[in-house]
Parts: C-alpha cells; sequence; structure tokens
C-alpha cells in the first residue's frame, strides 16, 4: 500500500507541473484542430488528443505538453493494473477503481466531465471553452487522481490479511523508468507513450 500511495504522490507531482501550463495545453489542441480542421466537435477522449499529436501537431512546443498530458494518463492506466492486483476489492473500494479505469479508456467519452470545487481548471477557460470544447479533458486527471485518492482511503480500513502484495516484487519493478537524455520511443497509431516526459517536465467525480 505504501508503493501505491507513493506512485500516486509521484504522478499529482507531474500533474502539478502540468496544470501550470494548461494555458499551453489549451492553445495547443486548438492549434491541432485548426490543422485538423475539426474546429466542431468537443475533445472528447485521449485517443483524440493522441491522433492529434500524432498526425496534427506542428511545432515542438505543442508536442512536448500533448505528451505530458498523454504520459500522465498512461501512468494512472498503470496504478490501475497496480490497485487491482493489491487486494480483491469491496463494493466501495471497486466502485472507485471501475470509474478510474474508465476515464482513463482511450476511447471513454469525457466531454461531459467537469471536475468541481475544490478544482478550478474548468473555471481557468472561458464559457464556451468549458461548455463545447476543452471541460471534459482538462477535468479528467483530478477527476481520477481524486478517485484514486478515495481508493486508498477507503482500502487503508481493511483488515491487513485482505490486502496482497504484488507478485512481482511491487509496484516500481513494472514501472519504466527512462534513461535521463533517451529519445522517446514512437508510438503507434492508437496508443498512448510508453514512458513517462522526460528530465526537467512532467506535467471530486462530477459526470456530468
Amino acid at each position: 500500500m505504501n508503493e501505491a500511495k507513493e506512485a500516486l504522490r509521484s504522478i499529482e507531482q507531474k500533474y502539478k507541473l502540468f496544470q501550470q501550463q494548461q494555458f499551453t495545453f489549451v492553445a495547443a489542441l486548438e492549434h491541432c484542430r485548426e490543422n485538423a480542421h475539426d474546429k466542431i466537435r468537443p475533445i472528447s477522449s485521449i485517443e483524440q488528443v493522441q491522433s492529434y499529436m500524432e498526425h496534427h501537431c506542428s511545432n515542438s512546443t505543442d508536442r512536448r505538453v500533448l505528451l505530458m498530458f498523454l504520459d500522465i494518463c498512461t501512468e494512472l492506466s498503470r496504478i490501475c493494473q497496480h490497485f487491482e492486483a493489491l487486494h480483491a476489492g469491496t463494493p466501495v473500494t471497486n466502485n472507485f477503481l471501475d470509474k478510474c479505469k474508465t476515464l482513463v479508456s482511450q476511447s471513454n467519452d469525457l466531454s461531459s466531465l467537469r471536475a468541481k470545487y475544490p478544482h478550478d481548471v474548468v473555471n481557468h477557460l472561458s464559457c464556451d471553452e468549458a461548455r463545447n470544447h476543452y471541460g471534459g479533458v482538462v477535468s479528467l486527471i483530478p477527476v481520477v487522481l481524486d478517485l484514486m485518492k478515495e481508493w486508498i482511503a477507503h482500502s487503508e480500513k481493511l483488515p491487513r490479511k485482505a490486502l496482497q502484495h504484488v507478485k512481482t516484487g511491487g509496484m516500481n519493478s513494472t514501472w519504466d523508468t527512462p534513461q535521463q537524455g533517451s529519445d522517446p520511443p514512437a508510438t503507434r497509431p492508437g496508443s498512448l507513450p510508453t514512458r513517462p516526459w522526460g528530465h526537467g517536465a512532467s506535467p471530486p467525480l462530477a459526470l456530468c
């Protein structure tokens, strides 16, 4: 359980860096929408962001911040798998975990998702942007992080015998740790990047 909490704290730190670049992230998505001649659809899924980055991203700044978002989503998906391996679960913890897995699914429709107070990511968008284009995608990470914190809080109340260690030697044993200065591997269409963002920059449930 300590490894699970540490992994979650690590992603929270990356998210704090990403959150500071929300304006850049939204601008990158706007550039991609223009390049794709796709100005009507909202940003509704992780796979849409992936497709934009692979096919319609025209500069390194936009690519960097889109990769930062996708890397965090990849790590959230991995944590879901590790949480599943820690214990069999209860109806409450399984409900939290199922919601997390649905939200980080590449094709899940995020367009109606909104992070509520105390999160202010939606408030930083204009009303039009929040309602029609970017409200869901900027809400994804904070909503999933809150669900994962709830999962840990409820799991820690379970009897000790209900918990089991990850058979592969712990969460960190399966974490991909990039070598400093290495290049990210090429991504396949429809797949998420497999390594966290390089050195120096990592980037309340309300399902409407």
